[in-house]
């Protein structure tokens, strides 16, 4: 009785209850774009927005601003904290996963597992939405980031492993997964096979050529900049790298040509890096770089009208905090932060490209500020400085003296810029609080409430058509070999030196087949399937299609 009261009162003082989406009864839609940025925690895009309002009185506000709608309670298999590779993996298939896995289902931690996980599942390949997309949809595909392509994020997209950091079996799949845009950075691990295969598919590669990826009209494209990353938006050289808004208008424009729509993933990974780092201007700088991203997103969802957009970190990382006192302006907290021209990193190439007499300039033209002497001497003593006056062997280890000195350039340098400002993190590491969740649909108002990370596959899953499609197609696309060719001769070769194992199957058409593509040999010719096989050496199992059954027959 006291509720329906209370209810009653609230809607005599004309207060609407807000009442969550449904996500199970999301209205579908023809293309859906998925922004994540890597690693940002609410704190981060606090100081963001701050930042930007002080450097632009003219804009308080973000481009997500008026679509955050939820939190999101993101977590690992085992643990609240989570880093990438499983975190993405949970909006990207549907299942929990544990630390460093990449689109993979965990082994079970026994009690400390947060929802149930299946030990006879371990290690099986799980389906990606971007799989799914294409190989039942028929949508065009693609991915955009600033990190290595191979890396956690955009891997878990198109690419399975149980270890983030075996490059060498994640790559390999990513290429031959036939997504249609690929823009970010890792020009090193693009091999020569990966690349030929790659033109031998109709795809325009670009390696560190902005004039090529810019006026490139084919639809199919693989666009690299940098060895490894790219670099801080702060940092870049516009001639030379696009930034993240740019490649992700490239993706658009390439993408939507397809009548059936497509599946886009944009990530912001080096916001993640910077708070790793503590380095706060890289921090807000690569948020507020991804924000025009979003809004890059948002402004072809609303002028498109079939387009829904989702935007939602990973994890938090660093766990930024503006401190101060309710005594400082807005001028005192943020205008020595945003008074700097680049990161922590950039400075430490700047710094280590110019002679040592140079230091003190190099720190009041891009940073606004005067080097003290203990700051001086904290480079003089820092292993990381290459032009220190101080043989290496000579420099001391003074962090019991001060928190500044640091045997890493970059990490001394964020620790300089920190003691400048106001904002103080609490971790190097990655953080467990809930996440912001902005959403855009162009059929509905959003109010999706607190939300599981896996909650956020089923809703992109809805949003695709593709309700409860992906369990179907990992069983179809990801059967164990030994399941699929029952009863036949088979044969498992071991690898040679940095090689991988090859799988020879002996029916009335031998069949070989390597791991980490898409293509198999029958009888000497090679057969492209539109899935790629996974080969986990922990379980010594081919994952592969079921339909390769027939093929040896």
């Amino acid at each position: 009785m006291k509720k329906l009261l209370s209810l009653l009162l609230l809607f005599s003082l004309g207060i609407c209850i807000a009442k969550a989406t449904d996500i199970e009864k999301v209205k579908p839609v023809k293309n859906v774009i998925l922004l994540i940025p890597d690693g940002t925690s609410l704190q981060t895009v606090s100081l963001a927005r701050w930042c930007q309002w002080y450097q632009n009185p003219d804009k308080p506000h973000l481009n997500i601003d008026p679509y955050i709608c939820g939190t999101v309670r993101s977590f690992c298999s085992n643990g609240p904290v989570g880093d990438s590779a499983p975190t993405t993996s949970c909006y990207m298939t549907g299942y929990p996963s544990i630390a460093g896995f990449v689109s993979t289902h965990p082994y079970s931690a026994g009690d400390n597992d947060i929802y149930p996980m299946d030990p006879d599942k371990a290690f099986q390949p799980l389906t990606t939405v971007l799989e799914a997309s294409r190989i039942l949809k028929n949508k065009a595909t693609g991915l955009v980031f600033v990190c290595e392509f191979p890396h956690a994020t955009p891997a878990d997209c198109a690419s399975h492993s149980y270890n983030r950091g075996r490059y060498n079996h994640i790559a390999p799949q990513m290429i031959h997964n036939d997504v249609d845009v690929v823009l970010g950075g890792g020009i090193a691990y693009l091999n020569e096979e990966g690349e030929n295969y790659l033109k031998n598919n109709g795809y325009g590669i670009f390696k560190d050529d902005i004039k090529g990826f810019r006026s490139y009209e084919g639809d199919k494209m693989w666009a690299l900049f940098g060895q490894g990353e790219m670099e801080y938006d702060l940092d870049r050289n516009p001639e030379e790298q696009p930034s993240l808004a740019e490649m992700t208008a490239k993706a658009i424009e390439k993408l939507s040509k397809n009548e059936n729509g497509f599946f886009l993933m944009v990530e912001g990974s080096l916001v993640d890096h910077a708070a790793h780092g503590n380095d706060p201007v890289g921090t807000f700088s690569d948020f507020l770089a991804f924000d025009k991203a979003c809004g890059v997103a948002l402004d072809f969802a609303k002028k498109n009208g079939e387009t829904a957009i989702v935007i939602v970190p990973d994890h938090g990382t660093g766990g930024p905090a503006i401190t101060g006192g309710s005594n400082l302006s807005k001028r005192d907290l943020f205008r020595t932060l945003s008074g700097f021209k680049r990161t922590a990193a950039g400075l430490a190439k700047i710094v280590n490209s110019r002679p040592v007499e140079d230091l003190p300039a190099i720190f009041k033209e891009y940073g606004g500020i005067k080097l003290t002497d203990q700051e001086i001497d904290a480079f003089y003593n820092c292993k990381g400085y290459d032009k220190s006056p101080i043989p290496k062997d000579q420099r001391k280890d003074k962090k019991e003296e001060n928190v500044l000195y640091n045997n890493s350039l970059t990490g001394l340098i964020s620790g300089i810029i920190s003691n400048r400002t106001t904002i103080e993190f609490s971790t190097h590491g990655h953080t467990g609080e809930e996440l912001f969740l902005a959403a855009y649909h162009p059929k509905e108002d959003l109010q999706l409430g607190m939300l599981d990370n896996i909650e956020i596959n089923r809703y992109i899953c809805n949003l695709l058509g593709l309700n409860g499609a992906l369990d179907a197609l990992t069983s179809s696309h990801f059967a164990k070999h030994y399941e699929v060719f029952k009863g036949m001769d088979y044969d498992i070769i071991p690898a040679e030196k940095d090689g991988n194992p090859t799988l020879i199957v002996n029916g009335k058409k031998k069949m070989e087949i390597q791991p980490f593509t898409n293509i198999v040999k029958v009888d000497g010719k090679d057969i492209q399937l539109n899935s790629v096989i996974v080969y986990v050496d922990r379980t010594n199992t081919f994952y592969l299609p079921q339909a390769l059954a027939e093929l040896s027959k």
